[in-house]
């Protein structure tokens, strides 16, 4: 048995194939890249249970969590006049010549690069397909575009949840719907933690600070006779004894 994900162009799945990876190596992730053209086309046939795809799509019988958003950029031709702007506006692109949308958008850049016009693409996507003959440059007020990860309603399994849980950083031990948690200790400040909770716990038993006041080992309190350590015997302490001329 395998866990299928689709992703959209431009989307890097890596840190979340290896995050599953280690938490369920019972179970396989196999990652598959779509065009946006057919982003939902892999939900749609069963061919995968879940996706990553850019809205807006139509989610009727889906699930969808919003996850995060791409800054817009116009892929232009490298000799173009606006290629070495930091940044540019969509007024900049009034009466210039657009590329023709294509299904992948490979072709479209090829497009760019061959003079037919300029083209707005997602930062993933322009990276995903970035060429020496092509320059992206971001569209300071274009709307960005949002990734989304979805899946079918009669879909929604433990095993489904667990990996929406990987990418939206749970821990293995939270429970379901919570989006963070509080990070894992490691076992020497765990033990810090619960020494410092024992501190604190007898010290409001005591009803003061726990090891202080007159007659105890804390500080600034006597010290009893009884509170010397007792004196060292075996072969180590008649060692030290014979150097010490004892």
């Amino acid at each position: 048995m395998t866990l299928r994900l689709g992703y959209v162009a431009g989307v890097s799945p890596g840190r979340w194939l290896r995050a599953w990876g280690e938490r369920r190596p019972d179970l396989p992730l196999v990652a598959e890249r779509t065009e946006q053209a057919g982003q939902l086309d892999g939900i749609a046939s069963g061919d995968h249970d879940l996706a990553f795809v850019r809205l807006p799509v139509d989610d009727e019988g889906l699930h969808a969590i919003p996850l995060w958003e791409e800054v817009a950029v116009a892929v232009l031709e490298k000799e173009h006049p606006l290629a070495e702007a930091e940044s540019i506006t969509l007024a900049d692109l009034d009466g210039e010549p657009s590329a023709p949308v294509q299904a992948e958008a490979a072709m479209t850049v090829e497009l760019v690069a061959a003079g037919t016009g300029y083209a707005i693409l997602p930062h993933g996507v322009a990276r995903l397909h970035h060429r020496r003959d092509v320059v992206a440059v971001p569209i300071a007020d274009a709307s960005p575009t949002q990734v989304a990860l979805v899946w079918r309603v009669e879909r929604d399994d433990d095993d489904i949840q667990e990996f929406v849980g990987v990418v939206r950083g749970r821990g293995s031990r939270s429970s379901r719907g919570q989006a963070s948690d509080e990070p894992t200790l490691s076992p020497a400040k765990a033990a810090k933690r619960a020494a410092a909770e024992r501190r604190a716990a007898e010290a409001a038993k005591g009803g003061g600070k726990a090891g202080s006041g007159k007659g105890g080992g804390g500080k600034g309190g006597a010290k009893s006779k009884d509170s010397r350590p007792a004196p060292r015997t075996g072969r180590g302490a008649k060692q030290r004894n014979r150097r010490r001329g004892r």
